[in-house]
């Protein structure tokens, strides 16, 4: 766990240019929700999350030859 967190710290410079308040601010007009003003930290603080999550799978690194599975088989 400690080790996830060390890594997340070292994609913070991937998101320097992205204002999660402003994506759910225009996501919230393009889909016509009405986010009412008491829940919208709320929304931002989630999604601030997953945005950190989501760089660290996508950070993970995956062989050339790798071929997705057709069927998930346990």
């Amino acid at each position: 766990m400690l080790q996830s967190l060390i890594e997340l710290e070292g994609h913070k410079e991937e998101m320097e240019g992205f204002n999660v308040g402003e994506y759910v601010d225009q996501m919230a007009l393009l889909l016509n929700l009405q986010l009412r003003d008491e829940y919208r930290d709320g929304v931002v603080a989630n999604f601030e999350r997953i945005s950190t999550i989501a760089n660290l799978v996508n950070s993970f690194p995956l062989a050339e030859d790798i071929e997705v599975a057709p069927v998930f088989e346990p």
